[in-house]
């Protein structure tokens, strides 16, 4: 665990520190940051990923169903927890639980704990999070937009669109311009180091934390509960060694801080989100430091 600590959250946590220093000490637009992640370097990533992985469709596929059943699982789970609950809070320990940082929190752990195929593994975890966040999110937290919203959001995500034609020309054997692949690449390979700055600069403009029922709740279940469910769920899907491990450690991840943004957004419960945010932030220091010492387990 030691070491785990030292070579894998340590960096992170150095490189995201660095960014919450740059955000307290400078006037940075995090609105025009985030956009350059979103429509820019993540689906470069994605792109250049996608055509240099040698994982089967198969597995592509397996991972993927795995994913969205733990997701399913724990957004149960999360919903039984929540009874007694007013509706928005109920909403907000929902989402909290299911939605998580596979993006700049999950992708340089994934990389410094399993190296490039477990980078790959991961941001085809990272896209299938992202229509998990666009539907669960609008809809445990209040979107009036409903399922045609909610489609119309992750249709609007360039990484889908980059994967898409990542896959089409897979498989049709088809090649671009190596200039072109060079040029995806350089981007991509600026994603992670920007993605863990800009959630440095994120928590370190979030205030102080509030202890309630909601909070405790969606972080015991998003920390503790689901990286034994994604477990179990891998395992009765058939998945084994890198996926398998992949998977754990993508559900170990803590609360992902675009699920804020949404409940801002739909004004739904926003402060126990953050606060859960922060919570589970700070909290898989811990958790995924055991999660990575124990991968050899889930292989």
């Amino acid at each position: 665990m030691l070491t785990a600590l030292t070579n894998v959250i340590l960096p992170v946590v150095l490189v995201a520190v660095l960014g919450a220093v740059l955000g307290r000490r400078f006037t940075l637009d995090q609105a025009s940051l985030n956009k350059v992640q979103l429509y820019g370097l993540v689906p470069a990533l994605a792109f250049s990923s996608l055509m240099k992985t040698t994982a089967p469709l198969g597995d592509i596929v397996h991972l993927g169903v795995a994913y969205v059943l733990a997701s399913v699982a724990i957004g149960v789970l999360a919903w039984l927890a929540g009874i007694g609950l007013p509706r928005p809070s109920r909403g907000s320990v929902v989402a909290s639980s299911v939605i998580g940082n596979n993006g700049n929190f999950g992708l340089p752990i994934a990389l410094l704990a399993l190296g490039q195929p477990g980078l790959d593994a991961a941001v085809l975890i990272f896209i299938f999070s992202l229509v998990v966040m666009w539907t669960v999110g609008p809809a445990a937290l209040g979107s009036h937009g409903g399922l045609r919203g909610a489609a119309l959001a992750v249709l609007r995500m360039p990484t889908i669109w980059a994967v898409l034609v990542a896959g089409l020309l897979r498989a049709t054997h088809l090649t671009p311009p190596a200039a072109v692949l060079a040029a995806v690449d350089i981007a991509g390979a600026g994603a992670v180091p920007m993605v863990l700055l800009s959630l440095g600069i994120q928590l370190g403009r979030m205030g102080r934390l509030h202890l309630t029922r909601p909070v405790l709740t969606a972080s015991i279940l998003r920390v503790l509960v689901l990286p034994l469910v994604a477990w179990g769920v891998g395992l009765a899907v058939g998945l084994r060694g890198l996926p398998l491990q992949s998977l754990v450690l993508a559900c170990a991840m803590p609360t992902a801080v675009n699920v804020m943004m949404i409940a801002m957004e739909y004004d739904a419960d926003a402060e126990a989100v953050a606060s859960t945010v922060a919570l589970t932030t700070l909290a898989s220091v811990l958790t995924v430091a055991v999660v990575v010492a124990n991968l050899p387990l889930f292989a």
